[in-house]
């Protein structure tokens, strides 16, 4: 069919100005044509593809946006995973050192004050009450103050003191219990336990160790006064067993009283003071002393 006359017909164009990937022409050969055959391939019609200048920078803009927040999300992966790194460091650490003795309600770990020798002599006296102890303990008197320093702020029980002979020819303590140089024979030991005594290491033992570990804080350095503490790395000693502390004192035979003792001042209240003697008067008794020196004296005849 013919176009009219008058009948314009109009030229038909694409415009891909709103593509922003990429854009194409298609080139084609001059004349009316029509719309269809415009857009079909012909052996004079080629299709060519290329990056506009504008989109190009869109591109290079959002791969450099792109880049940036993947850089942002590396440093941010990298700051976490060091986070985590530093909490798993400080928690093997944490594990792997020793747990720290729990502190016991009374106690403490400075020593009461400095050391002193006393040289006056002792006896052997039974433990007071204020030392929770098996009925007849003894020790030396001079030991007293500090189990009763030690028993205010630990809960101990003395399972055994002096082991030996009495004067009346009684025999106290754990025979046959302990070592022919044990201190206990000298009444300058004492086997301690806690006040709830079990067989098992359990957390009725917490106080009987933390004081182990305050009398020896490391194995065979005992602090002074204490010249031997048997406790854990020693055989028959430890948690669960008993806890031994033996005390400074000069050189002694079995059954004898040592010359002097090695002790801590004990806390205010836990010592008796000694009682001054008041010094006999000089002179004869009385305010006014009478002699006679003559004058009218009486006789019988």
């Amino acid at each position: 069919m013919q176009p009219s006359e008058g009948f314009k017909r109009p030229t038909p164009t694409a415009d891909f100005k709103g593509v922003n990937e990429e854009t194409f022409w298609i080139d084609a050969s001059a004349g009316p044509t029509s719309a269809a055959s415009s857009f079909a391939p012909t052996a004079t019609s080629a299709v060519r593809f290329a990056p506009a200048p504008t989109d190009a920078l869109d591109r290079a803009a959002r791969q450099e946006a792109t880049v940036g927040r993947r850089a942002a999300g590396l440093a941010l992966v990298c700051a976490i995973l060091f986070g985590l790194a530093t909490l798993v460091g400080f928690a093997a650490e944490a594990y792997a050192a020793p747990a720290p003795a729990p502190l016991v309600p009374g106690t403490t770990a400075a020593p009461p004050g400095p050391l002193r020798i006393v040289h006056a002599p002792g006896t052997l006296v039974e433990i007071p009450a204020a030392v929770p102890h098996e009925a007849g303990d003894m020790v030396d008197s001079r030991i007293v103050g500090d189990l009763r320093w030690l028993a205010a702020r630990y809960p101990i029980f003395v399972t055994d003191g002096y082991s030996g002979p009495l004067p009346d020819g009684e025999h106290i303590g754990c025979d046959e219990c302990h070592a022919s140089a044990s201190d206990h024979l000298n009444g300058l030991a004492v086997d301690l336990v806690p006040t709830v005594d079990t067989t098992t290491c359990d957390a009725n033992w917490v106080p009987i160790t933390a004081l182990a570990l305050w009398a020896e804080p490391e194995q065979e350095k005992p602090v002074a006064p204490f010249r031997w503490v048997g406790y854990e790395g020693d055989i028959g000693h430890g948690c669960g067993n008993h806890l031994h502390l033996s005390w400074n004192h000069a050189p002694a035979k079995p059954y004898e009283l040592a010359e002097w003792v090695e002790v801590f001042p004990v806390a205010p209240g836990t010592a008796r003071k000694a009682r001054r003697r008041k010094a006999a008067a000089k002179g004869p008794k009385g305010g006014i002393h009478q002699v006679t020196t003559g004058g009218v004296g009486t006789g019988s005849n």
